[in-house]
């Protein structure tokens, strides 16, 4: 059991505090969103309501959700001690920035939920790396440590794929649906059929070899892939678009 503070009460930091639902810690969220903090108070056993002050004070690690701004405000004279450890969800405030902004805190570290976290896998890389997060939520959400910062925010900018795949799903579904006229069972077959499509446990080159696996020559698979071919150069142009956002130019990889 452990005494988690959560200062900043939004949708990644509720998603967070709904997983370590049951695992008995001792959750404080900071009273800044009030309607939310009540919410996962009401929610979630062991959870508590308390100020940014109480929040830190009282907690052996401590999740940074805030935006980089309020953060940048907020965080000085907060009562952060050594002993703790700090994960960060916030990839807009540098690591450097953190340790002036945290001190005398200095087991300090960057992490990616997404949304998913709250009942689902979530894969969650982190710089640097810590026992922390395979601890509080694996195996269920499997921890990727990366060598860099620069590593981790490239973690990031992948992450947007999610939208444009669900997107893609979307259209199928609405096809099949307008050929079938259920639209409930069109969206049930096309989440199940991607999801059977990915390996339970993914190995190396795994992906490649499912891809080839549904590459027949004619076949329905290979025919809409070759029509969709434009949109792999349209994919990396989007991807290749966070490079200045995400200061991925300034780094060697």
């Amino acid at each position: 059991m452990a005494r988690l503070g959560f200062v900043g009460t939004g949708e990644i930091a509720s998603a967070m505090v709904h997983a370590l639902a049951g695992q008995g810690h001792v959750i404080s969220v900071s009273d800044r969103g009030a309607a939310r903090a009540a919410r996962l108070a009401a929610e979630v056993p062991g959870v508590g309501i308390a100020t940014n002050d109480a929040v830190v004070g009282g907690s052996d690690i401590v999740f940074l959700c805030l935006m980089a701004g309020v953060a940048r405000r907020a965080l000085p004279g907060l009562p952060f001690r050594a002993d703790q450890t700090v994960i960060s969800v916030m990839v807009d405030v540098p690591l450097a920035d953190l340790r002036c902004l945290c001190a005398p805190a200095h087991d300090i570290h960057l992490t990616i939920p997404l949304p998913p976290i709250a009942t689902a896998g979530c894969p969650l890389p982190v710089f640097p790396p810590t026992p922390v997060l395979a601890e509080l939520f694996g195996p269920r959400c499997p921890v990727i440590t990366v060598p860099s910062e620069s590593a981790l925010l490239a973690h990031l900018g992948v992450s947007a794929l999610c939208s444009p795949i669900l997107d893609q799903m979307q259209t199928a579904t609405d096809w099949l649906a307008g050929l079938t006229g259920d639209a409930t069972g069109a969206e049930a077959y096309v989440t199940a059929m991607i999801r059977a499509c990915l390996s339970a446990a993914p190995a190396p080159s795994q992906m490649a070899a499912d891809l080839a696996s549904l590459s027949t020559e004619g076949g329905l698979n290979a025919t809409l892939r070759a029509a969709m071919a434009p949109a792999r150069d349209d994919l990396r142009a989007g991807l290749d678009g966070f490079r200045a956002r995400l200061g991925l130019d300034r780094v060697e990889p």
